[in-house]
């Protein structure tokens, strides 16, 4: 499993450290978005702000991307292998009102808008609220 993690680490210019590999992992085991605390809470005695700089070497490098899904706490997902977080890459994310869990809908793009001229893109989200099929 970690030549596994580290193909995927290293695809993306990413070099394999143990800690790297470590929240690669636990990432890769969820299928919701995970806050920095729920990463944190998989782990013990690690310095928050370790995973914090990993956290952002993989969003740098397009492995994860990160929701801000009006909750108060950033969540991180995987990305998928071809993305690099442009209009076309993005998904739309769903909040549950019930249990805060985020899930990717990667089957739902975000919707393409013209923005109108002088505008330029650097990054959209959208959340839609309610009520997921575990909680119904």
């Amino acid at each position: 499993m970690k030549n596994d993690y580290n193909n995927k680490l290293e695809q993306k210019k990413i070099k394999p450290t143990a800690m790297r590999q470590l929240v690669y992992e636990v990432l890769s085991k969820h299928k919701k978005a995970l806050s920095l605390y729920e990463i944190e809470q998989q782990f013990d005695n690690v310095d928050r702000s370790t995973i914090f700089r990993t956290l952002r070497t993989f969003l740098d490098n397009y492995l994860i991307h990160s929701i801000d899904d009006g909750s108060g706490a950033v969540r991180y997902a995987l990305c998928d292998d071809d993305c690099t977080c442009k209009l076309n890459d993005l998904h739309i994310h769903f909040l549950c009102n019930k249990c805060g869990q985020t899930h990717c809908m990667k089957n739902m793009p975000v919707p393409q808008m013209d923005l109108p001229k002088g505008f330029s893109f650097e990054s959209a989200n959208f959340v839609i609220k309610g009520i997921c099929p575990n909680c119904q």
